[in-house]
């Protein structure tokens, strides 16, 4: 596959520099380091900051959720690789404001490690630090297991609550407080119907017979719950709606945002496809959609496929999710 780029190796520091040159009123770099985003007006005294961070090929994902009402600042990894311990604590001291820094990212193992390294660092500086961790991925792990489950696309709902508490001038406990309770809360999965291709290596990061797809695909072509022939939009959604309800106990009365996510290759158009079908089982259901987000929120370079992701809403959440908020791949207000 072709792919419009320069060298490999400079693939991330160059998409960055391209951000910051076409978003210079929303992000800044605290220093020399391209792998260190943080908003532009960073540190907010007095509040709490936000740090995520992860691998490079999942736009907007991280680095585009830096932004008044979301996440305060971002660490950079490698494309599908974690950020360096170190890049992380120089977000974290880029937007400690005084009242704390919480951790919000995916539950990976890499990701993990750094991350609790650079808060031990944090807290050798004085700067307390929470880590909650999105885990939303229903096809990683049975519920019994959900806290070993992987990050996907619905830690779009926690960076938008947990950022309108940080805003509202919720303290560091409960900032953490909101994100855990909307990650409790959310179910997603995904479906994948071609791989993408790494810029380091020009290879397939899965293989994928013509004519298939595969259901609980994660975003870096880890395996799902099963392979089979593509099926209509309809069947996946059917599928994959059913599942999330069932994880999440969803019944009549119930109400949900929902995210139909591209991951990357996937047609606005086929996505809709999804989004009405999901809108047709809910409504059977007595389930009421108060919120609907369409379009791509977590991606995986170029792979092809989607996935669909709930949030039980009640109204506090609902009011966090409504708050004004804007990044340079985001905007509410």
């Amino acid at each position: 596959m072709k792919k419009i780029i320069n060298k490999p190796e400079d693939f991330v520091d160059e998409f960055v520099e391209g951000i910051l040159l076409a978003h210079p009123d929303l992000v800044k770099t605290p220093g020399d380091d391209l792998r260190v985003l943080v908003r532009a007006d960073a540190p907010l005294t007095g509040k709490v900051g936000i740090v995520t961070g992860g691998g490079s090929g999942h736009l907007p994902l991280f680095k585009g959720y830096v932004g008044k009402g979301l996440c305060s600042g971002v660490a950079i990894g490698n494309v599908f690789s974690s950020p360096s311990s170190d890049q992380i604590f120089e977000a974290t001291k880029a937007v400690d404001g005084g009242a704390g820094v919480l951790y919000l990212y995916g539950n990976y193992g890499g990701d993990v490690f750094n991350f609790d390294l650079a808060g031990d660092l944090a807290e050798l500086e004085g700067i307390e630090t929470r880590t909650v961790l999105g885990r939303d991925d229903v096809a990683s792990q049975p519920k019994d297991r959900r806290l070993d489950r992987r990050g996907v696309a619905g830690i779009f709902f926690a960076y938008k609550a947990a950022g309108a508490a940080a805003e509202r001038g919720d303290s560091l406990d409960q900032v953490a407080a909101v994100a855990e309770d909307v990650v409790d809360h959310t179910a997603t999965m995904g479906v994948g119907l071609a791989p993408t291709i790494l810029p380091t290596t020009g290879r397939p990061s899965f293989e994928l017979p013509d004519g298939e797809m595969e259901i609980g695909i994660g975003i870096h072509g880890e395996p799902g719950s099963r392979r089979g022939p593509l099926e209509t939009a309809d069947e996946i959604a059917d599928h994959v709606v059913g599942a999330l309800l069932e994880d999440l106990g969803l019944g009549e009365g119930a109400r949900v945002a929902v995210l139909v996510n591209g991951l990357g290759a996937t047609p606005l158009e086929e996505l809709y496809l999804l989004y009405r079908r999901t809108h047709q089982i809910l409504a059977e259901r007595g389930i009421e959609i108060v919120r609907p987000y369409v379009g791509e929120y977590a991606t995986s370079l170029e792979m092809a496929g989607a996935s669909i992701s709930l949030l039980e809403l009640d109204d506090a959440r609902l009011q966090l999710l409504d708050a004004p908020a804007l990044s340079p791949f985001f905007q509410e207000r």
